[in-house]
């Protein structure tokens, strides 16, 4: 367990953005990942969850467009990525036309920044 003074997972998650790592959580008693960042693992409820470095592999498992105007940044996609740990997660894949990102698509992530905060993002392999 933790105390009141160790941060919370989110806080942890966002701290390991800003040194530029992305990281997901493993269950000690279990090995599997999860993401979304939490307490406790979901099904087993194990407190006994730790940091580990995520490949950045995963495939695409679904993705919309948005579309926005030119001067609001224009158009961008919302794509769900499974990991290849095993989680799936939301995301945006860059380096490429948001309408041109397929589902199977391959791709690995980077940390880099929207909206002025560090973000995991994606680009196609």
């Amino acid at each position: 367990m933790s105390d009141a003074t160790t941060p919370g997972p989110e806080a942890q998650f966002r701290a390991y953005l800003d040194q530029g790592r992305f990281m997901i959580q493993r269950s000690k008693s279990t090995g599997a990942c999860v993401f979304y960042p939490r307490v406790a693992a979901p099904g087993s409820g194990a407190a006994d969850l730790e940091w580990v470095e995520a490949s950045g592999e995963g495939v695409v498992y679904s993705t919309t467009v948005v579309r926005n105007r030119p001067e609001k940044g224009g158009d961008y996609n919302v794509a769900l990525i499974d990991l290849a740990e095993g989680p799936r997660m939301m995301s945006r894949v860059v380096d490429i036309d948001p309408a041109d990102v397929r589902i199977g698509m391959k791709v690995r992530a980077r940390v880099g920044e929207l909206d002025g905060a560090p973000q995991v993002l994606f680009a196609p392999l």
